[in-house]
């Protein structure tokens, strides 16, 4: 792993690193935030999950998460959203291959040889920073934006018992009913829907998972709400199933990180609850 650059900001320092990653077989750059602590202390984590067309330097620019972490004690881990290089295929949309990896294990030519952004969140890179930062792996939470959202949602849902909390700022609660959802899995995975579920919060709730509880902010003037994020799609999922969820429509707000900025303490405050127990 080598250090990129290390800013210190709002008693804590903000990290860049790249590291050479076996899951995707190309070079993965992250950034992490320490808050100051106490010698031999370790951190609770929170991991943020980033949207369509970012890279880890999206929401370490813009997030204004640093103030709340510091002041709770959590560290803040943010990965790139796909794989990178002249070797990883692309397509020309924003919507897929670079920038688009949707958090998914690939298994359709060309993208299965790089495009494993599941087996990386999951178990690469919390295996990396164990090893270099002072975290306390049994308190987890995990938060994202948009495909983002969609990959913090389905991440947890996957792996019960790893993350004490969950939430999402407008997340992509159902990618099987969405355009988004329909072009990445079906390229990434292939025509059956039935491989789909894995990827589809919605999906994975109606066949069993569940989540402890989960808070979602989704601004109501984004344009994306109707097409892409469905946002009532998740409240009837989580109504049904008796998951207690505070799903939040904001007035106002769009997509952007002027919207995901305006929520971030409240969510990092949100997770500080969960996380101390």
């Amino acid at each position: 792993m080598e250090q990129i650059s290390a800013n210190r900001s709002h008693g804590g320092t903000q990290g860049v690193y790249t590291h050479q990653s076996e899951a995707t077989g190309t070079a993965m750059t992250f950034s992490v935030f320490v808050p100051d602590h106490a010698p031999e202390a370790k951190l609770p984590v929170l991991w943020y999950l980033s949207g369509l067309t970012c890279t880890h330097a999206n929401v370490t620019e813009k997030g204004e998460f640093r103030e709340a972490c510091a002041r709770h004690g959590i560290a803040f881990i943010a990965p790139d959203t796909s794989p990178r290089g002249d070797d990883v295929p692309d397509d020309e949309g924003y919507d897929f291959g670079k920038g688009a990896g949707f958090y998914v294990d690939a298994t359709a030519a060309p993208w299965s040889t790089h495009f494993k952004m599941r087996s990386y969140i999951e178990q690469e890179l919390p295996e990396l920073v164990a090893s270099h930062f002072p975290l306390d792996m049994e308190r987890q939470g995990i938060t994202g934006h948009s495909m983002g959202g969609h990959g913090a949602l389905t991440t947890s849902l996957r792996n019960p018992g790893r993350f004490r909390s969950a939430s999402a700022f407008a997340p992509i609660v159902s990618p099987l009913n969405c355009p988004w959802g329909a072009k990445a899995l079906s390229g990434y995975l292939g025509p059956d829907k039935a491989a789909w579920r894995a990827y589809d919060a919605c999906a994975l709730i109606e066949d069993g998972a569940r989540l402890p509880d989960l808070l979602v902010d989704q601004g109501d003037a984004d344009n994306f709400l109707h097409e892409q994020l469905k946002t009532g799609l998740l409240v009837m999922a989580c109504r049904k199933a008796g998951i207690p969820a505070t799903i939040r429509m904001q007035p106002g707000y769009d997509h952007s990180y002027y919207f995901i900025s305006s929520f971030m303490a409240e969510h990092v405050a949100w997770h500080a609850e969960r996380l101390k127990r």
